[in-house]
């Protein structure tokens, strides 16, 4: 089906749908069969600026993938599918995605591809249950200080032992000279 020659007015949302694959981080595809044109708009809102859903034909859809270079897909373009282009955090579009779909059965997650490989729906569950990216970086920046300050105690140990034993020294002359 890939092999057949593309029609010059579907050609050009081949490219569009390429493009959109190329530039994606991750592309999530889901069946949205029987949901309202404002059930999509609200999903398109929930998902925010960085994320672009939209619904195209399989075999567009399809190829678009093949000339993107993109294995994997095939077996999920089956029935109505949308692709969720993926350009900002993963982690947060699948929380979205996720979120929407608990409120709205009817929206499935099929699956999709996340950093050039396909990915299933359970994969994408996974990634919905990872902590964002700013949480993330706060554990590591949290965990980096806790190890700078356990090193910086760790360098100033020696100095303290050595101002310890020069203050018992100190002492221990002091009390030799006022005893003899």
């Amino acid at each position: 089906m890939a092999d057949k020659p593309v029609r010059a007015d579907k050609a050009t949302a081949v490219a569009e749908l390429t493009e959109h694959f190329r530039k994606a981080g991750a592309t999530v595809l889901t069946e949205y069969r029987g949901l309202t044109v404002a059930q999509l708009t609200q999903l398109r809102r929930t998902l925010g600026r960085d994320t672009t859903y939209e619904v195209a034909k399989n075999t567009l859809a399809k190829r678009a993938a093949t000339d993107a270079g993109i294995a994997g897909l095939d077996e999920l373009f089956t029935g109505p599918t949308a692709l969720t282009f993926v350009s900002g955090d993963v982690v947060e579009a699948a929380k979205g995605l996720r979120e929407f779909a608990k409120a709205n059965p009817k929206l499935v997650v099929k699956g999709g591809v996340f950093e050039g490989r396909a990915i299933t729906a359970e994969e994408v569950n996974k990634l919905a249950d990872l902590e964002s990216r700013e949480v993330l970086l706060a554990k590591l920046a949290g965990a980096m200080k806790g190890n700078l300050s356990k090193a910086a105690a760790l360098f100033q140990a020696p100095l303290a032992q050595t101002a310890r034993l020069a203050a018992a020294l100190q002492e221990k002359r002091e009390k030799e000279g006022q005893a003899a």
